[in-house]
């Protein structure tokens, strides 16, 4: 139920058919990108084409999803090769994610240490959740997974002119539409309060309203960096896009540092939630130029008489719906967690925050670098399929390769983890406790989460969003009632303070999450082959976390109280480490790739 917090992101390839992939740009780094990804869809030119009427169908949802039946060899034999590729554009996925969330850890921090649990981080936190809906909505979710796969394909087929057509023309309905939200919002802002915060009365309640009409525009402004991201993914210039939001760190950590100390915490949070207005314009403008050099063509003007156009919108609907009923779930955590004891909603914040590290670094990364290369597969039905299952099974093994120590980590060894991150100021050693329990509950679900993005990513370059839509509604309705019972009334039931009710929130989520990732896998499956991790790797994976894990509490509990960063050193570096060793003795390939990159430098070989 829980939803992702705000969003974090090199070429343009194209080809004729029956060649390899040539690229437009003369940037040497360009080139390398584009032919690392040589799988290129055409994407049929007329409304006939589009509706089916002459191509063979994959796809059967929509009924969008073309493929080319007269693909030539050197195509298909680039296809073979296109896994390889999942590595560099992750990498830069990943990359770009790794420094945003640093920086967003920092801004964490930094609250942490002017607010703590307090009832004002609570106003702040839940405040954020209703504008950061349009952003999750509109933006990063809905358009990336309806717009990227027919911009994509445009660009494979070297039609730059009516690809900068189709961007102009969403980017003007983007504008237009959240411009009109933005407006209701503030006016209807005392009534969403109520909402989302039912639990919220006094000065709480009325910072939560000043704050939600801050944040709106500000919200409006990431919906349309959200559009930019778009464009920089179709043209495999993933690191800019997910690096945009360390300016948005920036602006709300500047305002907190130079009114921390000034003013209270009322005042100093309203002075935050300006910080990340600005913020999100600077996000937004940093990506422009970019932008409108890879896309010569692009006209903000509205325009439903594209064919394209109305495919991304038929395909957006589905999702927006799909991600609004994410967010709606969000919402009800927080509601939920509005009803429990002050300091809540600011933990599970605290606690989100850590909890989409590896979501964005090994699950975004790479099913956003996925999406635009599953959407380019060329050649029949059968061909596609197998090209899909060889780079979702890739994808899946890379994914889980480094959330499954992840998971462990936050259960076992959580309280190092937000020690290290949060414990400062007014963050105190009993807050790192109650943080950690609510980021154990997390980890239940945490691996579903992630390999379930790469699953919904696949759906998406089938042109499939109505599936993955039907298993969120199922997901989101399963996690309500898993969370009222687990997180109000599991707690007093057993005998135990309210608060924690909180871990009983995530752990709902994250087996709601569990039942969401096998019906996406077993549909799949069924339409493109088997699919999914083999059991002697996820068996070998979890016995080698487990002994990682059992090294690390064993120098936790000998070491006992010392200073977070020392505590973090003396374990985590262990426990990461052990991990390598025992994987990389069982001879996975994925352990032995990292071990021998980190040589490499050094000149050592692996025997």
């Amino acid at each position: 139920m829980t939803a992702k917090p705000e969003g974090e992101q090199d070429s343009h390839s194209s080809t004729t058919p029956g060649a390899q992939p040539v690229t437009d740009s003369p940037d040497p780094q360009t080139q390398s990108a584009s032919a690392e990804s040589p799988i290129e869809l055409e994407t049929p030119s007329d409304a006939g084409e589009v509706a089916g009427e002459t191509l063979a169908q994959f796809g059967e949802a929509t009924g969008d999803f073309s493929v080319e039946p007269t693909a030539s060899p050197s195509d298909r034999a680039a296809g073979q090769r296109e896994p390889a590729g999942i590595g560099k554009h992750a990498f830069l996925v990943g990359a770009g994610i790794l420094l945003s969330r640093i920086v967003g850890l920092i801004r964490q921090r930094v609250f942490a240490y002017y607010f703590g649990n307090s009832a004002a981080k609570d106003a702040f936190d839940a405040a954020f959740r209703i504008p950061n809906f349009l952003q999750n909505v509109f933006g990063e979710g809905a358009l990336s997974a309806s717009f990227i796969p027919v911009y994509a394909n445009l660009l494979a087929r070297h039609d730059e002119r009516e690809a900068g057509r189709l961007a102009g023309a969403i980017f003007a309905l983007l504008a237009l539409v959240t411009s009109l939200l933005v407006l209701l919002g503030v006016l209807a802002t005392p009534y969403l309060v109520a909402i989302i915060a039912p639990g919220f009365e006094g000065e709480r309640r009325e910072l939560a309203t000043q704050l939600i009409k801050i944040f709106f525009p500000g919200a409006g402004l990431l919906v349309l960096s959200a559009w930019c991201l778009g464009i920089l993914n179709s043209h495999r210039r993933f690191f800019l896009s997910y690096t945009a939001p360390v300016v948005w760190n920036l602006s709300i950590i500047s305002a907190l540092v130079f009114f921390g100390g000034r003013v209270g915490q009322s005042s100093l949070a309203v002075y935050a939630a300006w910080g990340s207005v600005i913020g999100s314009a600077l996000q937004f403008g940093v990506q422009l130029p970019t932008v409108f050099r890879l896309a010569k063509h692009i006209r903000p003007v509205l325009d439903y008489s594209s064919t394209h156009v109305r495919t991304v919108l038929r395909n957006f609907f589905p999702v927006f719906i799909s991600r609004g009923v994410v967010q709606i779930s969000a919402f009800v955590d927080s509601m939920l967690a509005s009803l429990l004891p002050t300091g809540a909603v600011a933990a599970i914040t605290y606690e989100q925050s850590i909890y989409t590290l590896p979501v964005s670094l090994f699950g975004m990364s790479v099913s956003a670098a996925e999406l635009p290369a599953m959407s380019s597969a060329m050649g029949n039905p059968e061909e596609v399929a197998a090209i899909l299952r060889r780079r979702l099974d890739a994808g899946l093994r890379q994914i889980a390769f480094f959330v499954v120590p992840s998971s462990m980590a936050f259960l076992a060894l959580g309280d190092v983890i937000v020690g290290v991150l949060y414990q400062t100021g007014e963050f105190t050693r009993g807050d790192t406790r109650y943080v950690w329990a609510i980021l154990a509950g997390s980890s239940v679900g945490l691996l579903a989460s992630t390999l379930g993005r790469l699953y919904a990513s696949t759906y998406y370059a089938l042109h499939d969003t109505r599936t993955p839509l039907r298993f969120a509604v199922l997901r989101v309705t399963l996690g309500v009632i898993l969370g009222y019972v687990c997180g109000i009334l599991l707690a007093p039931a057993i005998g135990i303070d309210a608060r924690w009710g909180a871990a009983g929130l995530t752990a709902a989520a994250g087996v709601a999450g569990w039942v969401e990732f096998f019906l996406l896998r077993r549909t799949l499956n069924r339409r493109i082959g088997k699919t999914g991790l083999p059991l002697s790797f996820t068996a070998r994976l979890w016995l080698a976390v487990i002994v990682a894990a059992a090294v690390g509490w064993a120098l936790k509990l000998t070491i006992g109280q010392l200073q977070p960063f020392l505590m973090a050193v003396a374990v985590l570096i262990p426990y990461g480490l052990s991990y390598f060793a025992i994987t990389s003795l069982f001879k996975l390939p994925e352990a032995r790739s990292i071990i021998s990159r980190i040589l490499r430098p050094l000149k050592i070989r692996r025997r």
